[in-house]
């Protein structure tokens, strides 16, 4: 393919948000100043030259002039239609703009060199291909808006370069393809372009005239629905006439909903029969006003209306991470379903057995994780709708499974609700705070979720209230609960558990400035430019100001110092915009609230003195520290024996006597004064005595606060353990150990000490908080003891503390 490129100095006239093709011939307004002044230059330039004056046509897109032009010979100077004074201007040649120099006139003038390219003699066989098909797109477009002048034009073009130039003058190209056209100097590669523009238009064309004609036939449809059902209105009325019936017959009104609706069979028969039991039932029965209700609540329900699942699995899990920080867990398991889903679909296995392939899932942590938002996402991501049923402190079965009709103000259960406020038989529903259900004198609400919740039964789901079946097969059902011991086990059976164990700090940093002062900013009226909140505050809010596994607290506190800001600018104390330092949070919201132990001074920490040592417990707030204190009475008070306070469950009180005869029967191997335990009061105590405390993973932590207070060396601070201790020294696996390691890394615990059998659960902390713990597993309490106890100093005989 060869190329020609000659030298030129043309002035430039600028063409605003406007492209011309070599080949075109536009007229241009002589009244625009850059125009007149191009077309000027020209014409003094070619008074010296012989042809037509020349300019430089050149598109210019939001100020910034394109880097290809086109040369353009001015044909004529007059008046254009309208009476203006006016230029018609043909294209040329494209030319490639080089620097500015200088010319007559006011224009701006270029230096620039001609960059078209011809096509070979004869053509290739894909480019004649390519002209018939270009050809044929342009006269189907043209033959649609009538313009079969202009046919004959195009069949009549042979050149290739001049064939897709003429793309030019079709109106529905956007400037910005128009430039691309100009700057594709390879004449095939152009017409290329232009056949796909087109092929692209006429698609869309097709859509729209496609839509178009279907909502026209939708509406001839409803005009004529709408004209029958007058017509079969004036025939029943002039029946009841003859007849010598009352006008307005509910019955017939009803027997006509339930004919034209879209029922089920089943549920087509039995509210028939409803209709024929009004039918003869008189005006004061209270019967009536019952079966017109539950024909009412039948009707309304969306039977057979279901939302398409958006089977974008990308998609999906873009939405998730957008609107989520972390949780990959539950993350990853509706990417796994939306997976099966598809390719079910693909292999038309939507039903099997009568069932459809929904999904139950158990959300259970700590408040302020994210489980109910995490609801709506999930909704976002799969294309359903979007349902929450609030089930704290139901205590009424017939909340759950409806009111039978025999009672006065009867109404259905939520869940047939739920599908009547979603509209369709596939929604997501939120079962929120699953655990908070109580039972009593009217039934246990939980034991009715059995049979929703399975998803073996749930195709035929009986409401007492409609008494017909509802197949909820292809509902999403996420519960959400905090305490999982909460949940009675036949439901917690029926559900696929997603724990969610709380936030690291990392990601709490992201959510908050994601997410969190986003929001905040809105609600406090404040710009994004007017307030920025640095990372290092941020850092130090999750950290200091707020010690939680979710993030509820942590946005309370952005919050907080937003209104703060917010207020000081108003009264004229402050500037905006305004950016928030950790140095500046203490003077906005006061001072932390949770200081590191490892950041307090050492005479001030709680492992300051021998016989106090560090645990890691779980809560239904999530994971937590706990200090464990202990202490020997004076023998001269006699009190012997062991004393426990904390509000200790059994299971805690058998691990401290656990622990106690450990080292009554090994105390001697350990080299610990023994002797001190047989004739001297134990107390030992748990801190926030308020907060009831169980279970046996505390058993390693006593036994290291009774050895530190035998052996008078201190537990060390950056040191936290949990495990369960046998008489004979084991250190059995506990539960919770991704919700213990978090706690520990929001405290500021640098070392933690876990059972060895626990070691396969470190899989599930996040990387980012393995790197900051030195986690040592054991199998032996005496490893424990020679990891968390200071060395003794000097050789000094212990002094063990006396309680008062």
């Amino acid at each position: 393919m060869a190329s020609t490129s000659t030298p030129l100095t043309l002035p430039v006239l600028p063409l605003d948000d406007e492209v011309v093709l070599p080949g075109m011939v536009v007229p241009l307004d002589l009244n625009d100043a850059d125009v007149r002044a191009a077309v000027e230059a020209a014409q003094a330039a070619a008074r010296s030259e012989p042809g037509k004056p020349k300019v430089l046509l050149v598109p210019r897109i939001d100020g910034t002039y394109a880097s290809t032009g086109v040369l353009g010979t001015v044909e004529q100077v007059g008046r254009l239609a309208d009476g203006d004074p006016g230029a018609l201007i043909r294209g040329r040649s494209r030319v490639k703009i080089g620097a500015g120099t200088t010319g007559p006139g006011a224009a701006l003038w270029v230096e620039g060199t001609t960059v078209d390219q011809t096509v070979p003699e004869p053509l290739p066989g894909h480019a004649t291909e390519l002209v018939k098909e270009y050809k044929a797109l342009a006269t189907a477009w043209l033959r649609k808006r009538g313009a079969w002048q202009v046919v004959d034009r195009v069949q009549a073009i042979d050149d290739v370069s001049a064939l897709a130039d003429n793309s030019g003058y079709s109106p529905f190209l956007t400037t910005e393809q128009k430039v691309e056209l100009l700057e594709t100097a390879d004449p095939i590669a152009r017409l290329k372009l232009a056949t796909q523009q087109l092929r692209d238009h006429l698609a869309e064309q097709d859509v729209a005239e496609t839509i178009a004609k279907d909502v026209q036939e939708g509406v001839d449809k409803q005009q004529r629905e709408f004209l029958l059902r007058r017509q079969l209105e004036a025939v029943r009325k002039e029946l009841r006439e003859l007849n010598g019936e009352q006008e307005g017959e509910e019955s017939d009104d009803y027997r006509a909903r339930v004919e034209a609706a879209d029922l089920p069979e089943k549920v087509r028969e039995a509210a028939l029969k409803e209709v024929d039991k009004l039918e003869r039932s008189s005006d004061q029965s209270p019967e009536g006003s019952w079966i017109r209700t539950w024909l009412d609540t039948v009707l309304e329900l969306p039977w057979n209306e279901r939302t398409e699942d958006a089977y974008d699995i990308q998609g999906a899990k873009a939405i998730l991470d957008a609107e989520h920080a972390g949780l990959e867990d539950v993350k990853e398991r509706i990417t796994e379903y939306l997976a099966v889903r598809k390719r079910r679909n693909d292999r038309g296995l939507g039903v099997v057995g009568g069932r459809r392939g929904g999904a139950v899932l158990a959300l259970v942590g700590p408040p302020g994780v994210g489980k109910t938002s995490l609801g709506e996402s999930v909704a976002h991501a799969m294309g359903r709708k979007f349902v929450r049923v609030a089930l704290g402190g139901v205590r009424d079965e017939a909340e759950i499974r409806g009111h039978r009709r025999t009672y006065v103000g009867a109404l259905p259960g939520r869940i047939v609700r739920a599908v009547k406020e979603a509209g369709s038989m596939n929604p997501v529903v939120l079962l929120d705070e699953i655990d908070k259900v109580g039972s009593d004198f009217r039934g246990d609400p939980a034991a009715a979720l059995l049979e929703v919740l399975d998803p073996a039964q749930n195709h035929t789901f009986r409401d007492h209230y409609l008494e017909v079946e509802l197949d909820l097969s292809d509902v999403v059902f996420l519960a959400t609960a905090n305490v999982l011991e909460a949940i009675p086990e036949a439901l917690l059976d029926r559900m696929e558990l997603v724990r969610l164990d709380g936030y690291t700090e990392d990601e709490k940093i992201v959510i908050a400035r994601d997410h969190l002062l986003p929001r905040q900013l809105e609600r406090a009226g404040l710009a994004k430019d007017e307030v920025v909140i640095d990372e290092s505050a941020l850092r130090k809010l999750a950290g200091e100001y707020t010690r939680e596994a979710g993030v509820r607290t942590l946005e309370r506190s952005v919050a907080r110092l937003l209104r703060k800001v917010a207020a000081q600018h108003e009264l004229g104390e402050r500037e905006l915009p305004f950016t928030v330092t950790d140095e500046e949070l203490r003077g906005l919201i006061g001072r932390p609230h949770h200081v590191p132990e490892s950041a307090q001074d050492p005479a001030e920490r709680r492992t300051a003195v021998p016989g106090v040592a560090t645990g890691l417990a779980v809560t239904g707030a999530g994971g937590d520290v706990l200090f464990v204190e202990a202490s020997l009475a004076d023998p001269e008070t006699g009190a012997a024996g062991l004393t426990l306070t904390g509000q200790l469950g059994d299971v805690m009180k058998e691990s401290a006597q656990i622990a106690l005869s450990f080292l009554r029967s090994h105390g001697a191997e350990l080299e610990l004064p023994v002797g001190d335990l047989k004739d001297r009061g134990v107390h030992i105590h748990f801190p926030a005595g308020a907060v009831p405390k169980d279970g046996p993973s505390a058993g390693v932590t006593m036994t290291t606060a009774l050895a530190s207070l035998l052996s008078g060396r201190l537990v060390r601070t950056d040191v936290a353990m949990t495990g369960e201790v046998s008489l004979t020294g084991r250190v059995l696996p506990i539960g919770g150990v991704k919700q213990k390691l978090l706690a520990a890394h929001r405290a500021g615990v640098t070392t933690v000490i876990i059972p060895k059998r626990n070691e396969a659960d470190l899989d599930d902390v996040p990387a980012e908080v393995l790197d900051k713990l030195d986690v040592h597993a054991v199998t032996d309490v005496r490893q424990v003891l020679e990891l968390a106890l200071s060395p003794a100093v000097n050789g000094a005989a212990p002094e063990v503390p006396v309680a008062a």
